[in-house]
């Protein structure tokens, strides 16, 4: 096998591209928060993931807009509200979702312009997909910033203080994937289906996951 080497310290696109085609798939948090008018905003992000159980905290790394070089109206909502609602996203779904990442003026409602149904959170302002399987509702946590220039990324923390989860996704206290779908991100405009799973054991001797 021969190897390619490249540096890091030219285009951030070039980054861009090598980061998204090599690290897959990538699960989607399809956020939603509170506009300065209490409005909605809803958008997906796949620089996402788990970071503790306890407490129970989970991140995502929004970059600075390539087009403006300006913070995306998501982490602008948490900074100013401390709260969001992170929704996972399933196959049934995804078309809407996909609507969702389109530029639009601020304050103009994505739930509507994607045909998405907003309903109330328990704990946080902020509304949750009805059409999502799985919501966590989080406070803000924590931000960690690499810059201010377009392309520049951050990681943004949130406690998740309450979990909502379909019914029928549950078997024994497990979520079933095969129920869930659920959908990675790719390159460019590629996603992936969660449909050809397998089982390898763990060399553990104590296994949370079973």
């Amino acid at each position: 096998m021969t190897m390619k080497t490249f540096e890091t310290n030219g285009a951030f696109s070039d980054n861009y591209k090598f980061l998204i085609g090599s690290i897959l798939p990538r699960p989607i948090a399809v956020i939603s928060t509170r506009n300065l008018d209490g409005s909605n905003n809803v958008a997906p992000f796949s620089f996402f993931t788990a970071v503790s159980a306890s407490p129970m905290i989970i991140a995502f790394c929004p970059m600075i807009r390539s087009s403006t070089g300006a913070l995306k109206d998501t982490p602008i909502n948490i900074f100013r509200e401390k709260e969001f609602v992170v929704n996972i996203v399933s196959e049934g779904i995804i078309e809407k979702i996909n609507l969702t990442s389109t530029e639009l003026p601020y304050g103009e409602d994505e739930f509507t312009f994607a045909g998405l149904t907003p309903i109330d959170s328990v704990v946080v302002k902020a509304k949750r997909i009805q059409e999502s399987l799985i919501h966590f509702e989080c406070v803000f946590r924590d931000r960690l910033s690499y810059g201010d220039q377009p392309g520049a990324g951050q990681i943004i923390t949130g406690e998740v203080v309450r979990v909502h989860i379909a019914e029928e996704l549950l078997e024994n206290g497990r979520i079933i994937t095969s129920k869930l779908k659920p959908l990675g991100r790719g390159a460019g405009n590629d996603y992936f289906r969660c449909n050809d799973t397998f089982t390898l054991e763990r060399l553990m001797s104590a296994q949370i996951q079973k």
